[in-house]
């Protein structure tokens, strides 16, 4: 027995040295940020001293991208290591479910002895957030932190700072963000309205400039609150014991920015500290920078690398540090889909330097309507200089009709991304060579995300999304051929073509080939097409309708059943209508009663939020601001 029993007490030394060799894990996320506003990514006028500082003394990573140019999407990655094409996440707040075996990566952390703690933002996408919070975290609140933990715990703890958010950079009143980001600044820590430059395609005015300084106060502000965070931990003398991990949940909420398609939405600052007993565990040496691709996906896997934990095969990231450190990718990819109310599909890759992006639904401008970026100073006043014919042929570029559905940058020479190279006769071989890659990327991961979304609402009421994109009724091949044919003038016949398919989601795709050109003769298909407004796919249906609507001297069928399918009890019908009729000539107008009749509903869904939102951005634009609920009224008065 004594000798069992010194075996037992051997073998718990060795399980309570190894924990206590663990390195404990902080990671600092702040919201919608770009490199380009941080001072140690070469920006001179940026007041950010305590990043500066981390990322001299750690390592800086330049080539760092989300997956998603919005929260939710992202977040829903980085807390699975899953792509949100592949988990069906894609589209910004979802409610579809996600498989058992896929969980939220700090609850291996958690069942292998490690204290979990976030504070606060969750924002998963997904209607399993509840099980992902309750696996990851021991405690996920607003007093989350390291100093609950047990004794000689390693841990892992998130902290999330909302001070550079959206609603502080651009679509809250100026006075609300003068009382929670400007007066909380000291003098020195304030960057004035001509203390820095203008991103060139923003009209360089002084209106814009007390628009565009908020970002810089905000981001200073963060800075702050993440010195006083740092110091905590020094007081609670784990800086010596501590990795720390910085990074943005995407690019800077800014039109072009957060929620763009093609604009700086991706690429964030990410830097990673290391205490001196870990640093061999740095692939870089210390005070360097690295251009190792990294997209979210590879978070989850790395931080369970350095844990000595091997991630789950499920995760598609790669882990770029610890022990199942693997070697960086040639390229990555990253996706936009429904944000709010906005409609769009895009996908791009990157290899670090030029970026590819196909635009699925070029029919859509760059700056969407969305209701809250809508009511900000800053798009409203971009959207008032268009219409007085103030802007220069960049700055308007975001405003009007795509000119195409392919863009390449070279985002080392041009890191604001106003050259597209798309068309350049001396990028024709590394465009091809990029297309191909992404369209073999997105077939690998079964993307399920090109199915509407009223589709992947139906399918996850039997499955979820993440599993039927393995089936065999995904004919994901077909339908990604049709969708590629979008915004191309010149594949005409392919694209009508579609509508004989017998597959409903091909002939879907077939008819937004048809709204992605304007100029298109729909003349040989107009019977074709008014056959299918009465089909019993709605997603065929309201584009069939819309089509007949905007294409066919507003169609009498075609307006009856778009006013039909605005009474539907379903959201994401009622929503594709919505998205359908804003971008239609005269749509607005000619639909003014039935908005206005539609706004006086009620119900309790984040979906019909959404129509709401599209419905009163519509009667907004038309001069109908009174029928603003009052929220957005207390907004639009910006005095």
């Amino acid at each position: 027995m004594k000798k069992h029993h010194y075996l037992w007490v051997g073998l718990l030394m060795t399980v309570f040295l190894a924990k206590a060799q663990q390195p404990n894990i902080l990671w600092i996320t702040i919201e919608d940020t770009s490199p380009q506003f941080i001072g140690s990514y070469g920006n001179k006028d940026a007041k950010t001293p305590n990043l500066d500082k981390l990322a001299q003394d750690g390592v800086r990573l330049t080539h760092a991208f989300a997956n998603a140019p919005v929260c939710s999407s992202a977040r829903s990655t980085i807390i699975t290591g899953v792509l949100n094409g592949a988990l069906g996440t894609g589209n910004h707040r979802s409610k579809y479910p996600l498989p058992d075996s896929i969980h939220g990566f700090p609850s291996y952390l958690k069942n292998n002895g490690w204290y979990t703690s976030n504070n606060v933002k969750t924002d998963y996408s997904t209607s399993d957030g509840s099980r992902l919070i309750k696996e990851s975290w021991h405690e996920s609140s607003n007093n989350a932190g390291w100093w609950k933990r047990g004794e000689d715990m390693p841990f892992f703890s998130i902290f999330n700072y909302v001070e550079s958010h959206q609603s502080r950079t651009m679509t809250h009143p100026y006075k609300w963000y003068k009382e929670m980001v400007f007066d909380l600044l000291d003098e020195k820590e304030k960057i004035s309205e001509n203390d820095f430059e203008m991103p060139p395609y923003f009209h360089d005015t002084s209106e814009m400039r007390k628009y565009f300084a908020r970002v810089y106060n905000s981001i200073s502000l963060t800075d702050k609150e993440i010195g006083e965070l740092l110091e905590r931990l020094k007081k609670d003398g784990l800086m010596d014991d501590t990795i720390i991990f910085f990074y943005a949940d995407h690019g800077e909420a800014i039109p072009r920015g957060k929620s763009g398609s093609v604009g700086i939405g991706y690429k964030v600052p990410m830097i990673v500290w290391f205490p001196e007993k870990y640093k061999s565990l740095s692939p870089w040496p210390i005070g360097s920078s690295s251009d190792e691709l990294i997209n979210f996906d590879d978070l989850a896997p790395t931080v369970l690398s350095l844990a000595g934990i091997k991630p789950p095969s499920y995760m598609t990231g790669r882990p770029f540090m610890g022990k199942f450190r693997k070697n960086p990718k040639e390229y990555i990819f990253m996706s936009r889909n429904r944000i709010d109310e906005s409609p769009g599909l895009v996908r791009s890759i990157t290899d670090g330097r030029y970026m590819y992006t196909k635009v699925f639904q070029p029919q859509y401008p760059e700056l969407e309507f969305q209701k809250y970026a809508d009511v900000s100073d800053i798009v409203r006043r971009i959207r008032q200089d268009y219409k007085d014919g103030s802007l220069n042929t960049v700055q308007e570029d975001m405003l009007i009709p795509r000119k195409t559905s392919e863009y390449l940058y070279d985002m080392e020479s041009d890191p604001w991304k106003l050259n597209n190279l798309a068309q350049a006769k001396d990028q024709e071989k590394r465009l091809a060579e990029m297309r191909g890659k992404l369209y073999g990327h997105i077939l690998e991961l079964r993307d399920v995300m090109f199915l509407p979304e009223y589709t992947i609402d139906s399918i996850s009421h039997k499955t979820t999304p993440y599993e039927f994109r393995l089936s065999e009724k995904y004919n994901l091949k077909k339908i990604l051929n049709q969708a590629f044919l979008c915004g191309e003038g010149d594949k005409t016949a392919s694209i009508l073509k579609g509508l004989k398919s017998k597959n409903p989601d091909v002939v879907y795709w077939s008819l937004m080939g048809i709204q992605s050109l304007k100029n298109l003769d729909i003349s040989v298909v107009r019977q074709k097409i008014i056959e299918l407004m009465d089909c019993d796919y709605p997603p065929v249906k309201i584009l069939a309708a819309s089509i007949a609507f905007d294409r066919m001297e507003k169609n009498k069928i075609a307006i009856n059943e778009l006013k039909k399918l605005l009474k539907s009890d379903n959201p994401l019908i009622t929503l594709q209508v919505l998205q359908n009729i804003q971008y239609a000539e005269d749509g607005p107008e000619f639909f003014k009663g039935d908005l206005k009749d539609f706004i006086k509903r009620k119900k309790d869904d984040h979906d019909f939020l959404n129509c709401l939102s599209a419905a009163e951005t519509m009667l907004f634009n038309m001069g109908e601001q009174d029928l603003y609920y009052e929220q957005m009224k207390k907004w639009i008065d910006l005095k």
